[in-house]
């Protein structure tokens, strides 16, 4: 079963709400969640106030598309497969290294290790003219504001209730920094997310209408739990996004053996694509 849809009209979480009520619709049954569609919970305050400088959101530029623009260039496709064994090894990579950091275990999530390996490996892969460690790559990640709000929306809101978060680094850094400085890199961008910020990102929005502005986006599919949703027919086997010609978001998603293993799959141009591979699995090693 195909479905496509747009981020506008929902979000990762409310997409599986939706599907939770699709199941029970075909079940002939009542709704499983009422959805919560009052989109004025997002809208943006009158007047707008801008409070924080959004680095992750830049106006649109004919000569620098955003960083959601397809591309027509020839990419390689590859799923690059993590088991629960080696995130729990990234885990204990960032463990041991941040003595005397201020990244917690609480943080050291498999979200955060696995982004920010990924992110190693798609900043030191740039393959052009700028290539260099002083160039300051940027990472966007979708963070969900339903709690972080005051007050919280409701979770069963049904709409596009994630904002874009982002990490910076020079490439030097990335390269020679311990893992446990990029994980606390990646945490900073969930952390930044406070009420107030959201409300200055939306009214941003509101503002410059613009776009995420960085290197790549990580969108992830792996906690959804689309494959959990329960249709009289049964469990789907498996779920996973369509490959897209997007060299600029790498996708995770859950692995079809390991509950709690992920597969990362990035597009990238051939001579980057084999740079990636190569840092990624020197990582694990």
């Amino acid at each position: 079963m195909g479905i496509m849809t747009s981020h506008v009209t929902f979000d990762g979480l409310s997409f599986k709400i939706f599907l939770d009520n699709l199941a029970a619709v075909t079940a002939e049954k009542p709704l499983a969640v009422t959805p919560c569609n009052d989109r004025l919970l997002l809208a943006a305050r009158s007047p707008p106030s801008v409070t924080f400088p959004h680095h992750e959101l830049d106006k649109f530029h004919d000569s620098n598309p955003p960083v959601i623009d397809a591309t027509s260039e020839a990419l390689d496709f590859k799923v690059f497969r993590l088991t629960s064994e080696d995130i729990a090894s990234l885990k204990e990579k960032a463990k041991a290294s941040a003595i005397g950091s201020h990244v917690s275990d609480a943080r050291i999530t498999g979200f955060n290790v696995v982004t920010a390996l990924v992110w190693h490996c798609k900043a030191l892969s740039w393959d052009n003219k700028e290539s260099n460690l002083d160039r300051v790559s940027t990472l966007l990640y979708a963070v969900n504001i339903r709690p972080r709000l005051i007050p919280p929306l409701p979770m069963s809101y049904t709409g596009n209730a994630v904002l874009t978060a982002y990490a910076r680094a020079t490439c030097k850094e990335i390269d020679e920094a311990p893992f446990s400085r990029l994980v606390e890199l990646v945490t900073e961008g969930a952390k930044r997310m406070t009420d107030e910020y959201a409300r200055s990102a939306i009214d941003w929005g509101d503002i410059y209408q613009g776009f995420p502005n960085g290197e790549f986006l990580v969108s992830s599919w792996w906690k959804l739990g689309f494959d959990e949703v329960e249709y009289p027919w049964g469990r789907p086997k498996y779920s996973c996004p369509v490959v897209f010609q997007r060299k600029d978001i790498i996708l995770f998603f859950p692995d079809i053996d390991d509950n709690n293993g992920v597969n990362v799959l990035v597009s990238l141009p051939s001579k980057e694509m084999s740079k990636f591979k190569t840092l990624f699995h020197k990582y694990l090693a």
